[in-house]
C-alpha cells in the first residue's frame, strides 16, 4: 500500500513533489486531462459501472469541476468478457442473449479499453494500478460455493454448484468431463442457482443443443445423462423460496419431465399468503408455484406426462420445508440423503419439526451460496464474505470504524455479497459512481491524482512482462468463430471453452 500512502494523502499538496505533478496534470482538466480509471473485472458490474461512470460525468462533470472526459480501462482475468453472463448463468436463459449484446455494446466505446487474460495480483499490482489510474474500482465476482456443512459433505457423489455450472457453461479452465452416472440425484437449495443446476439435469440434450451454445463436450455429457429421479430440496416454505418467476417459467416446460408435488407444501395459513402478497415478486412467485401445482396435479392424473401430454420418462421432485441434515454413503459414495421436515411461519422463521426421511440417491448438489473472490491487497469481510468496504468505499480492515482508503471502490457482488439480478448490479454501479465523483470533487484536484498519465504506460508495463492482453477487437474475432461454428449446424453460437484456443482465435491465428 506504499502508493496509495504517498499519492493520496489528506492533504494534496502535503509533499511538494506530489503536489508539482498534479498541478501540472490539472491545468487543463477540460481539453487533455481525462480521468483514468481501472476496472478489475468485465462482467456486468464492472460493464455497467464503466458506462454509467462516463454518462453520469458526461452529464454532471462540468459542474462538479471534473470536466467530461474519462478512460476506462477493463481488466479481466479470463480470455473473454462478460463473467458471470457467459459463465455462471445457465445457457438455456433467453435473457442472456439480450444482456451479453448489452454488454458488447457498452465495450464498444472508444473511452473504454478492455484488457483481457490479465490477472490482477498476477500480471498487474494494486501499486501498478495506483501509479497509472486515478480510481481502482473492483468488479470481481465469485468462483467458490460455500461450504456444505453437514455430515456426509465430503462423499464421492457431492458436488457444489460452482463447479457444474462451470462445467455446463464451458469455463476456460473448469472440467470437461463430468460424471453423470447417477440415476437418482438430490439438488439442495432454494434459489435461482439451484433451480439452474436442477434444470440441466433433466435437460434433453437435442432440446439442449437446439437452444443453446453448449460446446461438444457438454453436449455429449448431458446426451448420456442418466439421471431419472431429481429431488429439489428447499428448507423453507412455499413463500419463503427466492426463485424468480422466469425460473419457475422454464422449469415448467422441460420435455419429458414430470413434476411432483406434495400437496401439503402448499396449504399456506391466511397470515403467510397476506404477507407473501405485500411484495409483488414473492406474490407473483408464489402464484406461480401455485400454478405449477395445478401442473403437476394434471401430470399425475395424465399417468404421468410432460408439460405437453407425453409420456414422461424423468421425475422432478419439489421438496419445500425440507432440510437435508445428512449424506449417507456406501464405499465412500453417496447412497442416501436425510432430511428434517420443518415448518416455516408467516415471519420467515423455521422450525424444525424432528420428523425425518431418506430418499436413496447418488448424486448431491448443493447450490446454498457463493463466495465471491478475495483480492490480493485488499481487506476481506469474512462474515459477510465480501471485499471490506462501506457504501462501495474499500476499507483498510473489516473491523469496526475502519478508516476508507482513497481512491479504492467495489461494486457488484464484490460490494454486496452473492445476491441480486441485474438490476441490483445497476443500482450498485450507480451508487459507486456517485461517490467517486463526489470524492473526486472534494479531493482538490479534480481527482487526478495519479502522477503517470500517459494512457500508453500500462501497455508497456504488460509487454515488459510478456502479457499479451485480449483487446475487444480479439474478443470480435472470438465471437465471430463461435458464431460461424454455429451457423454450421443451425445454431446461432456455438461457445469455444479451450483457453489457447481462444487466445489464438483472439489474435487472428
Amino acid at each position: 500500500m506504499r502508493l496509495l500512502a504517498e499519492l493520496a494523502p489528506k492533504n494534496p499538496c502535503r509533499r511538494r513533489r506530489v503536489c508539482d505533478t498534479l498541478g501540472r496534470v490539472t491545468e487543463n482538466v477540460n481539453e487533455n486531462n481525462e480521468l483514468r480509471i481501472a476496472v478489475v473485472g468485465a462482467g456486468p458490474a464492472g460493464v455497467y459501472s464503466s458506462d454509467i461512470f462516463l454518462r453520469q460525468l458526461r452529464t454532471t462533470g462540468e459542474g462538479m469541476g471534473l470536466g467530461t472526459k474519462a478512460r476506462i480501462d477493463l481488466f479481466e482475468k479470463l480470455p473473454v468478457p462478460f463473467g458471470l453472463v457467459r459463465y455462471g448463468v445457465a445457457p438455456d436463459h433467453p435473457s442472456i442473449k439480450f444482456i451479453a449484446d448489452a454488454l458488447e455494446k457498452t465495450l464498444n466505446n472508444p473511452d473504454i479499453h478492455l484488457y483481457c487474460d490479465v490477472e490482477f495480483g498476477r500480471d498487474i499490482t494494486l501499486d501498478d494500478l495506483l501509479a497509472r489510474y486515478d480510481a481502482v474500482l473492483f468488479a470481481t465476482g465469485a468462483v467458490a460455493d460455500k461450504p456444505l456443512l453437514i455430515p456426509g459433505a465430503g462423499l464421492q457423489g457431492v458436488f457444489g454448484a460452482a463447479r457444474f455450472v462451470e462445467w455446463y457453461d464451458g469455463y476456460p479452465t473448469g472440467a470437461r468431463e463430468w460424471p453423470l452416472d447417477a440415476e437418482q440425484v438430490a439438488v439442495i437449495g432454494g434459489g435461482n442457482v439451484a433451480m439452474d443446476v436442477a434444470r440441466e439435469l433433466m435437460r434433453n440434450a437435442e432440446d439442449l443443443k437446439t437452444r443453446t451454445d453448449i460446446p461438444d463436450n457438454v453436449y455429449g455429457g448431458i446426451k448420456a445423462n442418466k439421471v431419472k429421479e431429481l429431488h429439489l430440496f428447499i428448507r423453507r416454505g412455499v413463500a419463503q423460496a427466492k426463485f424468480s418467476v422466469q425460473e419457475l417459467r422454464e422449469m415448467e416446460k422441460l420435455p419429458g419431465v414430470q413434476l411432483v408435488i406434495n400437496e401439503d407444501d402448499f396449504d399456506l395459513d391466511d397470515e403467510t399468503v397476506e404477507r407473501a402478497g405485500a411484495n409483488k415478486l414473492t406474490r407473483q412467485m408464489v402464484e406461480e408455484l401455485f400454478s405449477i401445482r395445478e401442473m403437476a396435479e394434471d401430470m399425475e392424473d395424465g399417468g404421468g406426462v410432460d408439460f405437453e401430454g407425453n409420456p414422461a420418462d424423468r421425475r422432478y421432485y419439489l421438496h419445500f420445508n425440507a432440510d437435508p441434515v445428512e449424506i449417507a454413503g456406501s464405499d465412500g459414495k453417496v447412497a442416501t440423503i436425510r432430511i428434517e421436515r420443518t415448518e416455516t411461519g408467516a415471519d420467515g422463521v423455521m422450525r424444525r419439526t424432528g420428523e425425518f426421511e431418506e430418499f436413496p440417491v447418488q448424486a448431491v448438489y448443493h447450490a446454498i451460496g457463493y463466495k465471491p473472490a478475495e483480492v490480493p491487497g485488499v481487506a476481506y469481510d469474512e462474515g459477510r464474505t465480501v471485499l471490506a468496504n462501506d457504501g462501495g468505499r474499500i476499507l483498510a480492515s473489516a473491523a469496526g470504524q475502519a478508516e476508507v482508503l482513497p481512491r479504492l471502490y467495489a461494486t457488484g457482488w464484490a460490494k454486496r455479497g452473492p445476491i441480486g439480478l441485474i438490476g441490483s448490479t445497476k443500482s450498485d454501479a450507480l451508487l459507486i459512481v456517485t461517490n467517486m465523483l463526489d470524492d473526486f470533487s472534494k479531493d482538490g484536484v479534480a481527482g487526478r491524482v495519479a502522477p503517470d498519465r500517459d494512457p500508453a504506460s500500462i501497455d508497456r508495463l504488460l509487454a515488459s512482462r510478456g502479457v499479451a492482453a485480449i483487446d475487444f477487437a480479439g474478443w470480435k474475432r472470438i465471437d465471430a468463430f463461435e458464431r460461424a461454428e454455429g451457423a454450421k449446424e443451425g445454431r446461432e453460437h456455438k461457445k469455444v471453452v479451450e483457453p489457447e484456443e481462444l487466445r489464438r482465435l483472439a489474435r487472428g491465428k
